[in-house]
């Protein structure tokens, strides 16, 4: 076993893992089969800067931090306090400053624990009844990108419920830019490193000599393992990136309570990412069990109808797409994350990725597999070392 480790994969998991490995002394090869890095968290090129998903941080937890320690996410966009008074609620139909009572009496208590084995929506439907369960499960569809959200694990919803809507200033964040600044900080830190990059190579078996870190999604891993049934599960949404002309009737940030969808203006944080005169949002609607994607699109333009008045006759940007399977990790009754795919798969292979054995959402998994399994491979590295 040689001093070398590889990584396969080149998105935010691919590079963090490259780092951190060598950081800890590794020799590192990265092999990316696009012909660019980033993953998921690429980003559309100027001037209207868009995101496969969710393109925001939240500052509470070790994801975050070693990002920070790298200055990776420096450069921050802070909206305005006036821009969360165009925040909306949407029940029955009708767009609210507020959330229903029972959904503010449920954030209140950030103290109760919820149960691992039993789905979110009989667990709290049984402490505030069923609209208040769908409620809250629709609201937190932000994350989980689930139209049934109510069916998982109890304790999976609860705790991120609280997190991103509970009583406690959510710890948001958005780098100026957006997710690709972020990711191109982490290229020129992995060069600096002496991390060698190949993009636009696809690696079809592992290699035989020093630690592999795979970093691809659970279905291109299982094939190099040799494991088909490799899978988790995970979210399924209609996503639809809207520029307009600016109009100071549209909305910049709503929940929708009635069927999980969520809004959200990115440039009332960075006009960095649209042109002058214009707003940048992004709309998401999860995919019902069974139901075509053009019936999902057709339910997310009518949500954008009630938040940006004639945005049709308004807009200067759209792209519609689909994000399936690429949510992060969604934990059923019975399951937390410590019953993902391992990250240690034996003999010197380890796994990173939004759904494997690791703590966090979406995204941030990705991270702490990552440096989970750099510090596992790179300790392999250094007994190789130390015997030479």
């Amino acid at each position: 076993m040689t001093n070398r480790i590889t990584v396969i994969g080149g998105g935010i998991g691919g590079l963090t893992a490259a780092i951190a490995s060598a950081e800890g002394g590794s020799q590192v090869v990265l092999y990316e089969a696009h012909k660019t890095l980033g993953g998921r968290g690429r980003a559309t090129p100027a001037p209207y800067v868009t995101h496969d998903g969710a393109h925001v941080f939240y500052a509470d937890g070790p994801h975050y931090t070693w990002l920070a320690e790298r200055g990776f996410v420096k450069g921050l966009g802070w909206p305005s306090p006036a821009a969360f008074t165009r925040l909306r609620f949407r029940t029955g139909g009708k767009l609210r400053l507020a959330p229903p009572v029972g959904v503010l009496r449920a954030q209140s208590r950030k103290w109760l624990k919820a149960p691992v084995d039993e789905d979110f929506h009989a667990w709290a439907s049984g402490r505030w009844g069923e609209d208040t369960a769908r409620h809250i499960a629709n609201a937190i569809s932000v994350v989980t990108y689930d139209a049934d959200t109510g069916r998982l694990s109890a304790a999976f919803v609860w705790d991120l419920f609280q997190r991103v809507l509970g009583p406690n200033v959510p710890g948001i964040r958005w780098v100026r830019g957006g997710w690709q600044t972020v990711l191109d900080r982490m290229e020129a830190r992995a060069e600096e490193l002496g991390v060698r990059i190949e993009t636009g190579t696809r690696v079809d078996a592992l290699p035989e000599d020093g630690p592999v870190i795979i970093a691809t999604d659970l279905a291109s891993a299982g094939r190099l393992l040799g494991e088909e049934g490799l899978a988790w599960t995970s979210g399924n949404a209609a996503l639809l990136d809207i520029g307009v002309s600016l109009n100071r009737k549209d909305l910049n940030l709503a929940f929708d309570l009635d069927e999980g969808g969520f809004h959200e203006c990115y440039t009332m944080q960075d006009d960095t990412i649209a042109p002058k005169g214009e707003s940048l949002y992004q709309l998401q609607m999860p995919v019902r069990e069974g139901e075509a994607h053009e019936r999902t699109h057709e339910r997310l333009r009518s949500f954008a109808d009630q938040l940006l008045p004639n945005w049709s006759d308004r807009v200067t940007f759209q792209r519609t797409a689909i994000a399936k399977g690429r949510t992060g990790a969604l934990d059923l009754p019975g399951q937390t994350w410590r019953d993902r795919p391992a990250i240690d798969r034996g003999n010197g292979i380890y796994l990173v990725g939004d759904m494997v054995a690791a703590p966090g959402m979406r995204g941030e998994t990705s991270i702490n597999s990552a440096v989970r399994a750099a510090a596992l491979a790179t300790t392999v590295t250094a007994r190789v070392a130390n015997r030479a």
